[in-house]
């Protein structure tokens, strides 16, 4: 397979284009043929282009690929080498919504051919590769695995905004259906990853590994999250706690907020449905989960509590929120948990302005149902500073002290303005 690659007589596919397989098949462009295929044409007629409106790709990385984007499945039929790299969310109970794979799979199955390879990035749980997917694709294909067409997990290590630990920059986990699968997978991804690859016992711990990535983190984060709850009932800052303990080398400077998107805030629901579904209750995952799916809310009552402290009347309270994306210098808004934080305040009947530097209005109105605010001009009861965009970084506190009414309450959600400011009432977490 990576022979033929090389020479341009196969050619690459790539199922799915975005954040994660967008920069696969430019990658990939640099070095082998390839045809990027995504079910939304919108997207796909930008691409050809070479825009991104995500903003994740700019638009020079577009330059000297031989990249096909297209709508059209037909055009995979001419590819060897498939790389599936769709959306693996869950759903509102916090269980896995495989209907993207599952369906890309079909497609991917119905174009398959004798000598193929399929290489799945989607995050999913330990297993689901071989016990779900690979049935569909020998069922509607009328292949065989490893006698017809071989398979291989390589799980996908995107951190979006990320300029340093790009998908070039970082070691590649690759895995196989047997060793012929392995040696060539991890041929053809050690052609654009600079510091190669790691080669997987098993598909399974493939799977698992990138589950744990992400588990771990979310674990780490809300162990800061519950101490942030309990420090402020001492009235001690935890950011001050955390870089007193960060003196001991072995410490890890893990730091609360606010967990949302599509990897941290979803991967570990997929360990813990397999978990259950093998008869083990993940307490300590779930625990993890439960702080911070709650965290947005606890802000939002502090924020409330603290206006009442402060002499605030609630239903007369106006509130600036700013920042709305799910981390800091990207335009994803899905999965915000700040979002959730501003229809806390909403249903209380408090007034709620939103700003984002980097989200469209319509974007925001389609996907949460409030609009972003075009110009502050109003005074506000409280300031939230929920994502620390690079905007937010250099503004001083005349800029704040701007916006706010009498005794104005500003919380700082990151802490990134902790000891610089002292004309506020601040709270951070």
């Amino acid at each position: 397979m990576f022979n033929k690659l090389s020479k341009g007589e196969n050619k690459i596919s790539v199922t799915g284009l975005g954040y994660v397989g967008l920069p696969i098949a430019l990658e990939f462009g640099r070095k082998f043929s390839v045809v990027g295929y995504d079910i939304d044409a919108e997207r796909v007629k930008m691409l050809n282009v070479g825009i991104d409106e995500g903003n994740d790709i700019e638009p020079e990385a577009f330059k000297g690929t031989n990249v096909l984007f297209t709508t059209d499945l037909n055009e995979l039929a001419n590819c060897n080498f498939h790389i599936i790299a769709v959306p693996t969310p869950v759903d509102e109970h916090k269980v896995p919504d495989l209907s993207p794979l599952i369906s890309a799979t079909k497609s991917i199955a119905g174009i398959l051919k004798h000598g193929d390879y399929i290489v799945y990035e989607s995050t999913v749980f330990p297993g689901c590769t071989e016990d779900i997917c690979l049935p569909v694709l020998e069922k509607s294909s009328g292949l065989k695995l490893n006698t017809d067409f071989k398979l291989g997990y390589s799980p996908e290590r995107i951190n979006p905004g990320d300029v340093q630990y790009t998908l070039k920059n970082v070691i590649k986990i690759v895995s196989g259906s047997d060793a012929e699968a392995l040696e060539n997978i991890s041929a053809i991804y050690s052609e654009i990853i600079i510091p190669g690859v790691y080669q997987a016992s098993s598909i399974k711990v493939a799977e698992a590994a990138k589950i744990l990535e992400n588990t771990q983190r979310d674990l780490n984060i809300a162990l800061m999250n519950e101490l942030s709850i309990i420090l402020d009932k001492m009235n001690v800052n935890t950011y001050e706690v955390i870089e007193a303990a960060g003196t001991k080398w072995n410490f890890h400077k893990y730091k609360p907020g606010l967990v949302g998107g599509h990897c941290i805030g979803v991967d570990p629901y997929y360990l813990t449905y397999k978990a259950i579904e093998l008869g083990y209750e993940p307490y300590v995952i779930l625990g993890g989960r439960k702080v911070n799916d709650n965290m947005a809310f606890y802000v939002a009552r502090r924020c409330m509590q603290k206006l009442i402290e402060a002499g605030k009347n609630l239903t007369d309270s106006r509130i600036l929120v700013m920042g709305l994306t799910f981390k800091e210098n990207v335009s994803d808004i899905r999965n915000s948990k700040v979002a959730d934080l501003v229809q806390e305040l909403l249903s209380f009947g408090l007034h709620v302005d939103v700003t984002e530097p980097n989200v469209s209005s319509n974007e925001v109105k389609s996907e949460y149902n409030f609009e972003l605010l075009e110009e502050v001009k109003d005074k506000y009861d409280a300031i939230i500073i929920a994502v620390a965009h690079k905007e937010y970084l250099t503004l001083e506190e005349d800029y704040f002290l701007s916006l706010a009414k009498e005794n104005c309450l500003l919380i700082d959600i990151k802490g990134i303005y902790r000891n610089k400011f002292t004309k506020f009432n601040y709270w951070s977490l």
